[in-house]
């Protein structure tokens, strides 16, 4: 039987237990959304009250030049890819992943003329197929769905681009990227990934991998607050040639001239479109404080210790109630997030977050739990765990009043 104890002193032991520190998290709540909205970190508060107070209220139209607001996505985008494994020039924040993905799918199938088709995960996050089906209609390419694990195969040289994400936004699989990257270039396609459940939470090796273009979610695991920019990476091998379809001024050689005909900005910067939500870029870039001096191999291996920790107690005293688990197993092929299934799922989401235990529920059946190393202990997941179960046990979510679906869950 694993006891509370031996978590508290696991938390003990825990080389990354400082980072807790770093993050505001309210008494009482055990947060277990961080794979949707990550934690505030401390840092964030004041550099708002910097950017609102000084930088805008009092410095106006000149902080685009005075602090640095014009240059913000390609800084912030060089101090975020350490942790995606790329180089400072490869990566910038820009817009939401849907729009980046837009933008990355035009532009690769571009890079690889006369071919027919785009090649996509199905069963991917449904807002990335949506963007797949509207990219390959107006390009007049055939849009052709397969399950992840049969991307590898399914390249054709036909195939322009194959697109799927690193990490799987309810199951937690992970894609081993070197292989399915290498498999796609042995066609002569080009490789996108989607890092929304990836990136700030599992090692990342976009260079090494051989990845020609990635996109990536700042709110998540990376904590940059609720609607944060989105990251784009582009191998700097694709750099020179990218064309992509939404050329706004911000991806101008040279905005300020006023010309009438567009100019392609050099390098990374191309990505970029119209005037960036700065508010937002700003508090990305202080958030990212929080990642400062971690490895992210310790910060991986916490979170399979996390995720492998809730798997073995959901077997301990949540089986027997029909939970069953949803996530792989291995934790060399999982995220860091777990998904469980249940007939009564919604309703013991909705008890377990009346308790201060906060998870998500995804539709029919699932709940889904994410695994943020930097905020999160190892007395915490017995704490959920131990609340799930009480909650199943008295159906706990018969005291609650019936209500529909939120509109967020």
């Amino acid at each position: 039987m694993i006891t509370r104890e031996s978590c508290v002193a696991q938390d003990r032991d825990d080389p990354l237990g400082f980072a807790r520190d770093r993050f505001e998290l309210p008494p009482s709540t055990i947060y277990l959304d961080g794979n949707s909205l990550g934690a505030l970190p401390r840092s964030v508060r004041g550099r708002m009250d910097a950017a609102v107070t000084t930088e805008w209220g009092r410095d106006l139209v000149g902080s685009w030049n005075t602090a640095g607001w014009y240059d913000a996505p390609g800084r912030v985008g060089a101090k975020l890819a350490p942790l995606l494994g790329a180089g400072a020039h490869e990566v910038t924040i820009t817009d939401s992943i849907s729009v980046n993905l837009f933008k990355l799918l035009v532009a690769a199938a571009r890079l690889r003329p006369g071919r027919t088709e785009i090649l996509a995960e199905a069963g991917n996050f449904p807002s990335d197929n949506h963007i797949v089906e509207s990219a390959a209609r107006m390009l007049g390419l055939a849009a052709r769905f397969v399950p992840a694990s049969e991307i590898a195969d399914a390249v054709t040289e036909d195939t322009a681009v194959a697109t799927l994400s690193h990490v799987n936004y309810r199951s937690a699989l992970m894609q081993d990227m070197e292989a399915v990257t290498a498999a796609i270039h042995a066609k002569g396609a080009l490789a996108l990934w989607d890092l929304a459940h990836s990136s700030g939470a599992v090692v990342l090796d976009l260079a090494r991998s051989g990845a020609d273009l990635a996109v990536g979610c700042g709110y998540k695991y990376l904590n940059g607050g609720p609607g944060a920019p989105s990251h784009v990476f582009v191998a700097e091998r694709h750099q020179a040639a990218f064309d992509q379809p939404l050329t706004g001024w911000f991806g101008h050689a040279d905005p300020f001239r006023f010309g009438d005909g567009f100019a392609r900005a050099d390098g990374i910067r191309a990505v970029l479109c119209s005037t960036p939500p700065i508010l937002s870029l700003l508090a990305f870039e202080a958030a990212l404080d929080a990642f400062h001096g971690i490895d992210m191999r310790d910060l991986a291996a916490k979170g399979r210790a996390l995720c492998g920790l809730f798997i073995a107690l959901v077997d301990e005293r949540l089986a027997r109630f029909g939970v069953s688990l949803a996530s792989p197993r291995d934790g060399t092929v999982r995220g860091s997030h777990v998904s469980l299934r249940h007939p009564e799922a919604f309703g013991i989401v909705r008890a377990l977050i009346r308790r201060g235990i906060i998870g998500d529920f995804r539709s029919p059946d699932a709940m889904r739990f994410g695994f943020a190393p930097l905020y999160l202990g190892f007395a915490d997941v017995f704490d959920a765990v131990a609340a799930i179960e009480d909650v199943i046990r008295h159906r706990a979510w018969r005291d609650l009043a019936p209500i529909e679906a939120g509109a967020v869950t």
